[in-house]
């Protein structure tokens, strides 16, 4: 049986209840991620000044040996500033991040309120969890002036056989990364996967209505009992 339609989410008070929640505290996750670990991981805190950051893509964090979190080598604390977009790319490029992430917040809200309905939860997850994730990154590059990463996946890894990234490094994971960057990319995926079942299920509801729509058509008109004769008697 086909499923029942729901309304529009930017109808519905409720839906938008879920999704600033999901907001709010994946949002809260990823800033006080960050200033656990900009306090903690140096064994001193690394007090940032705005001033000294923005634009400085030569400004270094005092060096230090990291956390390991995760043995043997799966996981790292390592404090790292970075002036591009996720996983570094696109160094020294903030004012146009800046830029995209207000575009990518209102085309998320558009979504959200066009696009998807109001029972529409895990798109919702979704769409929360990207515009967190940009949003983190962006008071990043508002207040300090750079993004604040300190996640470093496989480190002391080297790839084999002399093979080496674009950028000339050699470990497996080059990149250091931050909470706002795995929201950004568990909510793709989950906006992913919502429209793979999205079309799963209007496929499985089109089929079901074609097929009751022949059933419908074929079934016999009940037989005249009021009349009298022989004409109701089989030869």
């Amino acid at each position: 049986m086909p499923s029942a339609p729901s309304v529009q989410a930017w109808r519905s008070p409720a839906a938008w209840a879920f999704l600033l929640a999901v907001v709010a505290s994946a949002l809260a996750l990823d800033l006080w991620s960050k200033e656990w670990a900009f306090r903690t991981v140096a064994g001193q805190p690394v007090v940032l000044e705005y001033e000294q950051v923005s634009g400085n893509t030569g400004y270094a964090i005092p060096w230090h040996p990291g956390i390991q979190v995760v043995p043997p080598d799966l996981l790292d604390f390592r404090l790292v500033l970075n002036h591009g977009a996720v996983f570094g790319i696109g160094q020294g490029r903030g004012p146009l991040f800046i830029a995209f992430t207000v575009l990518a917040v209102g085309t998320a809200l558009w979504v959200f309120g066009r696009h998807t309905g109001s029972r529409s939860r895990l798109s919702h997850v979704g769409l929360g969890l990207v515009l967190a994730g940009g949003l983190g990154n962006m008071v990043d590059r508002v207040s300090v002036g750079a993004v604040r990463d300190f996640m470093h996946l496989f480190p002391r890894r080297e790839l084999p056989f002399g093979l080496h990234w674009p950028g000339g490094s050699n470990d497996w994971f080059p990149w250091v990364f931050n909470v706002a960057d795995v929201e950004l990319i568990a909510g793709m995926v989950l906006l992913m996967l919502a429209i793979q079942l999205n079309e799963r299920r209007a496929a499985r509801d089109a089929a079901a209505a074609a097929t009751a729509s022949p059933a419908a058509q074929a079934s016999p008109e009940p037989p005249d009992r009021g009349g009298t004769g022989g004409s109701g008697l089989a030869n």
